[in-house]
């Protein structure tokens, strides 16, 4: 975990998600967003489209949130963080869901990495911000998405990863629970009057700043605007409103 989280501007805390296609546009959007947001968040259809060499590429502008949602059996995902961290991303994640043994494996690999000079630190993503009480119903989840995401954070909190990805609606409960040190990502961020677009759980970035959040994730509203430079510095004076 990094004290240094804890003393962010609000720029810092803006994190644009990358949702373009090409590593032609990536770069682009980078190259007008550099020095106005703290990170840009590569996704797994971006990644596994461009691969790691567009990654180091693009970190060279802005620094980069590695989100691929690992998931399978603990060695699996020990090796593949073995092999993303050869990038050393600001950020990566696995999912909680993994169970302890898988996030106990993603801690030690990011361990061994820092202790040998790298910077990443370890998300577990808790309940997807797509997924509402009725879609987790579905999968089997008789409680509320708050309740399931807080079990996670604890889960991941327990195995000494250093954060969780988590909707805003549960971040000041995860601070309760975890602490300040361990810290809050949160998709779902829309500007205040933006369409709620494939989120479920939304909230305005003031609003997730008020309930502990230590990172803001905006994609489209930023990267679809006529101006995403300006979009993202309205968003980033919202956020010190």
């Amino acid at each position: 975990m990094s004290a240094s989280a804890l003393n962010l501007t609000p720029r810092e805390r803006l994190v644009v998600a990358l949702d373009v296609p090409t590593a032609k546009e990536a770069l682009a959007m980078a190259a007008r967003l550099s020095g106005r947001v703290g990170m840009l968040k590569v996704g797994l259809e971006l990644f596994c489209a461009e691969g790691p060499a567009f990654v180091r590429e693009l970190q060279q502008q802005v620094p980069v949130f590695l989100d691929l949602k690992l998931h399978d059996i603990p060695t699996t995902v020990r090796r593949a963080l073995e092999a993303v961290l050869k990038l050393d991303p600001r950020l990566v994640n696995v999912h909680a869901q993994g169970g302890p043994a898988m996030l106990e494996a993603a801690v030690e690999a990011v361990r061994v990495h820092r202790t040998a000079g790298g910077r990443t630190e370890l998300l577990a993503v808790t309940v997807l911000t797509s997924l509402d009480r009725e879609a987790l119903a579905a999968l089997g989840h008789a409680g509320p998405p708050e309740e399931l995401a807080l079990g996670y954070a604890r889960l991941a909190h327990q195995a000494g990863c250093g954060g969780v990805v988590c909707s805003a609606w549960e971040a000041a409960a995860i601070l309760e629970a975890c602490g300040e040190g361990f810290h809050r990502l949160t998709p779902g961020i829309r500007p205040s009057g933006a369409a709620t677009q494939d989120q479920a759980r939304v909230m305005t970035p003031a609003q997730a700043l008020r309930q502990g959040a230590t990172w803001l994730v905006v994609g489209r509203p930023i990267t679809h605007a006529e101006d995403p430079a300006a979009a993202a510095e309205a968003i980033v004076a919202e956020m010190q409103a």
